[in-house]
């Protein structure tokens, strides 16, 4: 009974290892990947940044009053079309007009003081320098004088004041333009204290406009004046708009501890889609290679392994020249059914997409990654032992 169970025990320990051979052992030496390739194409190969800005016309000027009082009449109102000179808006000119007929009753009786005090003063120097009056008199006579004159150009000045500021009553456009804010009504008082108010918000011309955009402190470095932009606005989600970048301000905005340094982009507006305060979404391409062949930058990464997971002889290796310098690297590409290695030139890449300058004509096909295949082996030789697309064959064997 004793030797029956050893034979069963060692029976059964046999079963084991056949079927961990089965499981593991077996499907190692099948275990296969599947090349993913990628096709040489020409197209454009760009490296760009990325932001967020706000459209605004190109000259925008704020109208306001500096007399207070009451709007008294509007002529203009939202999308008005406006010409330099134009009447747009009317105070209330009774409390102005009372003003200045105060300040010319004043000026007059100045005047006519001032002119009277400066004949008296030349009456009496000529006598006192002929002996004929006191000193006290003449002293008397020229303070007078220089008391009046001193009425007589403050006078002046208020009265100059009063029309000044009665002309401010009427307010008129400044520029041609169209206006895209109105802040008042009529019968609505404003008061002209510290700061002026803003009655129109005019701008100048709107097929003209600006993107203020806000670059990130590690982009603006590769950014310039005269490189090309795209953006999109989320009104004309279908619409890509082009400009141009007009203006990198030195000036840093910190705000929640990002810095970030504003772009000005000027935009063609022809058809009027794009609207003051629209939020533009911006791409800056800081550097464009147009028209060129290019693949995807892991087919630079790609190296090859046998099926089996073990790394292969050198010998048994394709010969493979180093690269020379930084710009030439190898690559796989697929040549009659066969993969060989061939060292490229390589230009610009954006981190997607690298540019071929040499060594890669377009439509050949290159080796990008490799994905694994364990279930479904792709080739058998007698010993039932996968081979890697990439190991010589012997001689006479077909590919």
């Amino acid at each position: 009974m004793k030797r029956k169970k050893i034979i069963i025990l060692s029976v059964a320990i046999l079963a084991v290892i056949a079927i961990l051979w089965l499981l593991f052992g077996r499907s190692s030496k099948s275990a296969s990947y599947i090349i993913e390739t990628a096709t040489a194409t020409r197209g454009d190969v760009s490296e760009t940044v990325t932001a967020t800005g706000t459209i605004e016309p190109v000259t925008q000027v704020e109208v306001g009053t500096q007399v207070s009082g009451i709007i008294d009449k509007l002529y203009a109102d939202y999308n008005s079309v406006v010409t330099k000179g134009q009447l747009i808006a009317e105070m209330d000119k009774v409390t102005l007009q009372s003003e200045l007929t105060s300040q010319q009753a004043t000026y007059d009786g100045a005047k006519a003081e001032y002119e009277y005090q400066e004949k008296n003063y030349l009456r009496n120097k000529a006598l006192h320098e002929k002996q004929l009056i006191s000193d006290t008199e003449f002293e008397e006579s020229t303070y007078n004088y220089a008391k009046a004159k001193s009425a007589y150009e403050s006078s002046e000045a208020n009265l100059a004041k009063a029309k000044r500021n009665l002309a401010y009553a009427t307010i008129t456009s400044p520029i041609d333009g169209v206006v895209i804010s109105r802040a008042v009504e009529e019968g609505q008082t404003v008061a002209a204290g510290f700061e002026t108010p803003t009655l129109f918000t005019i701008a100048a011309d709107l097929t003209q406009m600006q993107v203020i955009a806000d670059v990130d402190e590690a982009d603006i470095g590769g950014v310039k004046e005269g490189q090309r932009v795209a953006f999109t606005v989320d009104a004309y989600p279908n619409d890509t708009f082009e400009g141009t970048v007009t203006q990198v301000r030195l000036e840093a905005t910190e705000e929640s501890n990002v810095v970030t340094y504003e772009v000005v982009i000027s935009a063609h507006n022809p058809d009027l889609k794009l609207k003051p305060g629209l939020t533009a979404n911006i791409t800056i391409y800081i550097a464009e290679r147009r028209n060129v062949v290019n693949i995807p930058v892991k087919a630079l990464r790609f190296m090859p392994d046998p099926p089996d997971g073990k790394a292969p002889a050198h010998e048994e290796m394709p010969q493979q020249k180093a690269p020379e310098n930084d710009s030439l690297k190898i690559v796989w590409v697929q040549e009659n059914n066969t993969w060989n290695p061939r060292q490229v030139k390589v230009g610009m890449d954006n981190g997607v997409n690298i540019e071929i300058c040499e060594g890669l004509n377009e439509g050949e096909i290159v080796a990008v990654d490799r994905k694994s295949n364990t279930g479904i082996p792709t080739g058998q030789d007698s010993g039932n032992k996968e081979e890697s697309p990439f190991m010589p064959k012997p001689p006479g064997r077909k590919k």
